[in-house]
């Protein structure tokens, strides 16, 4: 048999799992992890947590 990867995906480095990109949420006192972020083009971004996203729409 060969050595060769029979897939793709066989052929294709392993990447490490990378934690959260570091976003959390901008109320104050919260500090959860943000996945919801909103901003104008060309300005400066705001994230917020699932529970305070409704805040981020002041941004938009």
């Amino acid at each position: 048999m060969s050595d060769e990867p029979t897939r793709p995906s066989e052929a294709m480095p392993q990447r490490e799992r990378t934690a959260v990109l570091g976003h959390f949420c901008e109320h104050i006192g919260c500090g959860k992890d943000a996945g919801w972020g909103f901003a104008r083009p060309k300005q400066a971004s705001h994230w917020f947590c699932y529970e305070h996203r409704s805040e981020g729409e002041k941004f938009l």
